[in-house]
C-alpha cells in the first residue's frame, strides 16, 4: 500500500496532472519561450498573497526541484499594511504550500490613502513594484517575478486600445530602469485566470483579494470598487459567448503584430510613420 499524500504533496500534484495541461504546460511554455530563466539565476519571486502570486510560487518551486538549468529562488513577501488577518491568512497559506516566505514591511497603504484625491491605486501599484525591487536587490537577486496571467495581457490591449487609444499590453520581461541590473520576469504569462481559480477551488484554497483599506471599505459598504478592467472582463466575457477562442485570437495577435499595415506605431519613446518607408 503506498504511502499517503500529504495535503501540500496534493496540492502540487494536482498541478502537474490534474491542471497539467492548463497550468503546468503554458508555464513551462513561457520560460522556455521568452528565455525567462537563465543558468545561476536568484529570483525573486514576489507574493502578494492572493491566487496568481501563490500559484506562481508553486510552480517555480517546482520548477526549482526538477531543472536541469540552476537557478535560486527567495519568496519574497511584503506587508504593505494588511490587517492582522490578511496577513494571517497569507502565512496560513504559504505553510499549506509549503512556500517558504521571506516577509518585509513597509507603510504604503498609509502613504497611498492619505493622498487627497483621485484612486491610490496607481499610487500603490508604483510603490509596491519600488519596494519589491529594493528588496530584492538587497537579497542579492537579479531578477524578480510577477504573476501576471494570459488574461492580464488580454484585457490590457482592450483597455488600451478602448480607453487609452493605444495598441499595448504588457511583455513577459522587461529589464528595470531604476534598478540596474534587475529583470522583471512573467512566468505566468500563458496561463488563463479562469484556469488558476479552477485550481484554487479544487484544493479549497482561499486567497486574499487586494487587501487594501481602500478595496476593502468599498466592499464593506457592499459594492466592488468600479473599474476599467472589471468592465473589460465582462465584455470580454460577452463576446466569448460567440467566439470562444477570442482569448487565444486576441494572445496570438500581440505575437504577429504587423507593423507593415500600420499608419503609425512607437518605439523606445519615439513616434514613426508609414510615411518614413512610403517615401524612401
Amino acid at each position: 500500500m503506498g504511502r499517503e499524500l500529504t495535503d501540500t504533496q496534493l496540492i502540487e500534484r494536482s498541478i502537474i496532472k490534474k491542471y497539467r495541461k492548463e497550468l503546468w504546460g503554458p508555464f513551462i511554455t513561457a520560460v522556455t519561450r521568452y528565455e525567462l530563466i537563465e543558468e545561476g539565476d536568484r529570483i525573486a519571486v514576489c507574493i502578494s498573497g492572493g491566487k496568481d502570486s501563490m500559484l506562481m510560487a508553486k510552480l517555480m518551486q517546482q520548477l526549482q526541484r526538477i531543472s536541469k538549468v540552476p537557478f535560486e529562488v527567495v519568496f519574497l513577501s511584503m506587508d504593505p499594511g494588511y490587517s492582522p488577518a490578511n496577513r494571517k491568512k497569507i502565512e496560513e497559506n504559504a505553510a499549506r504550500l509549503g512556500i517558504p516566505l521571506t516577509v518585509f514591511t513597509s507603510d504604503i497603504f498609509d502613504v497611498a490613502n492619505s493622498q487627497d484625491h483621485g484612486s491610490p491605486c496607481y499610487l500603490c501599484a508604483r510603490m509596491r513594484r519600488g519596494h519589491l525591487y529594493a528588496k530584492a536587490q538587497e537579497l542579492n537577486c537579479n531578477k524578480i517575478a510577477l504573476g501576471h496571467h494570459l488574461s492580464d495581457v488580454i484585457e490590457t490591449v482592450v483597455m488600451a486600445m478602448f480607453w487609452s487609444s493605444k495598441l499595448e499590453t504588457i511583455i513577459p520581461k522587461l529589464h528595470s530602469t531604476n534598478f540596474p541590473g534587475m529583470t522583471l520576469i512573467r512566468p505566468m504569462y500563458g496561463i488563463r485566470e479562469e484556469d488558476v481559480i479552477a485550481w484554487a477551488n479544487y484544493n479549497h484554497l482561499d486567497f486574499i483579494r487586494c487587501a487594501c483599506r481602500f478595496t476593502e471599505n468599498a466592499a464593506t459598504a457592499g459594492h466592488e470598487t468600479d473599474s476599467k478592467r472589471k468592465e473589460t472582463k465582462m465584455l470580454l466575457a460577452e463576446l466569448k459567448k460567440t467566439n470562444p477562442e477570442i482569448e487565444t485570437s486576441i494572445f496570438n495577435a500581440v505575437h504577429a503584430v504587423q507593423l507593415d499595415t500600420f499608419p503609425g506605431f512607437k518605439t523606445d519613446g519615439a513616434k514613426h510613420s508609414f510615411l518614413e518607408h512610403f517615401n524612401a
